[in-house]
């Protein structure tokens, strides 16, 4: 446990009420700015400074959640995830999941693809998200298998979902779709009816199935 500036306890690794941080191991001083209670943002502040201001990853009627997000730039993404990996106060061992949102359309969005993370702490329960941005016409993140190796398959998807690119993977190939397809089927520009790639296929009836 640690005390905060005014004394207030902040409790690691002991479950809160339902609702809250503390549900995933942290109890919530109510009275602090959002997220300064993280024992990541703690850690992550005093190794690359106030860069990084967490917010709330979902924001609903009933205000913020604790679902505390971090926005990190491509060009620090390995370094802010490695340090997330490897440090006592963080040890995020497991990228639960990794996928992407394509914020076309959406009102004041100022970039395209949000790559985002969920990092989990099984030794001391707690949980994080990263979101890396990156736009058109070459949308690119850096890949996170060297530190996550079942990051592997996760940035396949993402890359044959959304088209983008991951350096540093050691096999990008497309996952579900077959290579050559053409298109990225998750991109919001991407119509329902596709683009013509059932053209080329026999379509299939009860007779013939």
């Amino acid at each position: 446990m640690a005390e905060t500036a005014d004394n207030k306890t902040l409790k690691v690794g002991v479950p809160g009420p339902l609702g809250s941080a503390g549900a995933r191991g942290i109890s919530v001083p109510a009275d602090q700015p959002y997220g300064a209670w993280h024992p990541a943002v703690q850690s992550l502040q005093s190794r690359f400074g106030t860069t990084f201001q967490p917010f709330p990853l979902v924001i609903n009627r009933a205000g913020p959640t604790d679902q505390v997000c971090l926005k990190v730039p491509a060009g620090q993404l390995l370094d802010v995830m490695r340090f997330l990996h490897d440090d006592d106060r963080c040890r995020f061992d497991l990228l639960s999941d990794l996928t992407c949102v394509d914020y076309l359309y959406f009102p004041n969005a100022t970039d395209r693809y949000g790559v985002t993370y969920t990092l989990v702490s099984t030794p001391l329960r707690h949980r994080l998200w990263i979101k890396c941005y990156t736009n058109d016409p070459e949308p690119a993140v850096p890949s996170v298998t060297s530190i996550w190796k079942g990051a592997n398959w996760q940035e396949r998807e993402v890359w044959d979902m959304f088209g983008v690119r991951f350096p540093g993977h050691p096999d990008l190939r497309r996952i579900l779709l077959w290579e050559g397809y053409g298109s990225h089927p998750l991109r919001k520009d991407y119509p329902p009816q596709g683009l013509g790639e059932r053209a080329n296929f026999e379509i299939l009836g009860p007779q013939s199935a």
